[in-house]
C-alpha cells in the first residue's frame, strides 16, 4: 500500500543491473549479468556442423539454462529440474520468436557447413527473476561473439578456418525480458526477488524488441491478468528495453579496441 518493498524499492523499480562482457576467455562470447543478487553467466561456444537436410541454408542455436545446487538451496544436483527446463524452453522461444539472429546468417556453405552456437546459461546466485537475467546475459554474450572466417577449399572439399580474421555475429533484434509478480490479482511488482516470487499469486514475463513489438508473453499459470494490467506491463517493458539496450551499448563501446 505504501508503494514500498522489503528491499526499499518502489513497486515499479528494478534492482541495480550490471553487465560484464567477455568474462570467459575460453568461450567465443560471454557475459555476466547481475540483477541485484541474482547472478547469471552465459558462455557461447561455436562449432561447425552439417546443416539439417530440410533447412540446408540454416545454422543452429542451442540454448541451455542450468540452475545448479550451488546457486540456491531450492535446487538439487543431478539432471535439470522443471524450472531449468522451463527456462531453457523460454530462452529458445525468445530466440525463435524475436528472430534476434537469422539462422541463414550462420550458414557457411549451403547444405555443407554451418555454425552451431551452444549457449550455456548458468545461474551462479539465485534471488528471483532468473528469466530476465538469462535473456539479458544471452543477448550480451551473443553481442560479444567473434566467429573466425571459414572457407571451403574447392579442391579438397575441406573447411579452412582463418583465426586471424574474425567477424561479429549479426544481431538483428535485441529482445529484452521484463518480469512481473502478481499479488492478489491486482497488484503488479517488477523484477521480483526469490522471496517475492514465493509469495506471489502468479508471474508474467513480457519480451519486447527494438521496435517496441511483443516477441513473447510467458505466463505460467497463476492469477489471471486483465487487458489493462497487461497493457501496463507492456508499456513498462518497453521502457525497460531502452534502459537495457543503453547499458549493453555502453559496455560494448567501452571494450571496443580504440
Amino acid at each position: 500500500k505504501a508503494n514500498c518493498r522489503p528491499d526499499g524499492r518502489e513497486l515499479g523499480e528494478f534492482r541495480a543491473t550490471t553487465v560484464n562482457i567477455g568474462s570467459i576467455t575460453t568461450a567465443d562470447g560471454s557475459a555476466l549479468v547481475k540483477l541485484g543478487n541474482t547472478t547469471v553467466i552465459c558462455g557461447v561456444k561455436a562449432e561447425l556442423a552439417a546443416p539439417a537436410a530440410d533447412s540446408a541454408n540454416k545454422g543452429y542455436i542451442v540454448p541451455n539454462v542450468e540452475l545448479p545446487s550451488l546457486c540456491s538451496t531450492r535446487f538439487r544436483s543431478g539432471p535439470p529440474g522443471e524450472e531449468a527446463q522451463a527456462a531453457s524452453q523460454f530462452i529458445a522461444d525468445v530466440i525463435e520468436n524475436s528472430q534476434m539472429i537469422a539462422k541463414e546468417d550462420l550458414c557457411i556453405a549451403s547444405g555443407k557447413l554451418a555454425w552451431v552456437l551452444y549457449c550455456d546459461i548458468i545461474c551462479l546466485d539465485y534471488d528471483g527473476n532468473v528469466l530476465d537475467a538469462s535473456a539479458f546475459a544471452l543477448l550480451a554474450a551473443l553481442k560479444n561473439v567473434q566467429l573466425p572466417s571459414v572457407t571451403i577449399n574447392e579442391e579438397t572439399g575441406l573447411s579452412e578456418v582463418n583465426l586471424k580474421q574474425k567477424n561479429p555475429l549479426i544481431i538483428r533484434k535485441h529482445p529484452v525480458a521484463t518480469s512481473f509478480a502478481i499479488f492478489d490479482d491486482t497488484l503488479l511488482i517488477v523484477d521480483p526477488t526469490a522471496e517475492e516470487e514465493d509469495l506471489a499469486t502468479g508471474t508474467v514475463t513480457i519480451v519486447t524488441d527494438d521496435d517496441g513489438k511483443l516477441c513473447s508473453v510467458h505466463k505460467p499459470g497463476g492469477s489471471p491478468l486483465t487487458g489493462a494490467k497487461l497493457q501496463d506491463c507492456i508499456t513498462r517493458a518497453i521502457t525497460r528495453h531502452k534502459e537495457v539496450k543503453k547499458l549493453i551499448d555502453k559496455v560494448i563501446k567501452s571494450i571496443k579496441p580504440k
